[in-house]
């Protein structure tokens, strides 16, 4: 999953190198962060967050056939 949104995140941002993805694991539930610099943030989170939403419902289609509950958090 990490990797997944790592790669989605650096095709959207204008520099890919400060994109950073970490995973925080829990027995039923997982976290993922992802950070970019401030510069790339909108871009990101898109107008009215519809880049943002698109990138959570590929994380709850993944992490509905893994049968874990993940979370995307982004973190300016």
């Amino acid at each position: 999953m990490k990797e997944l949104i790592e790669l989605i995140a650096r095709a959207l941002v204008d520099q890919p190198e400060a994109v950073f993805v970490t995973e925080i694991n829990g027995s039923h539930t997982s976290i993922v962060e992802l950070r970019v610099a401030k510069e790339d943030i909108g871009k990101i989170i898109g107008k009215r967050g519809r880049t943002a939403d698109a990138l959570r419902t590929l994380v709850n289609a993944v992490s509905s056939k893994a049968k874990k509950r993940l979370w995307l958090e982004i973190i300016d």
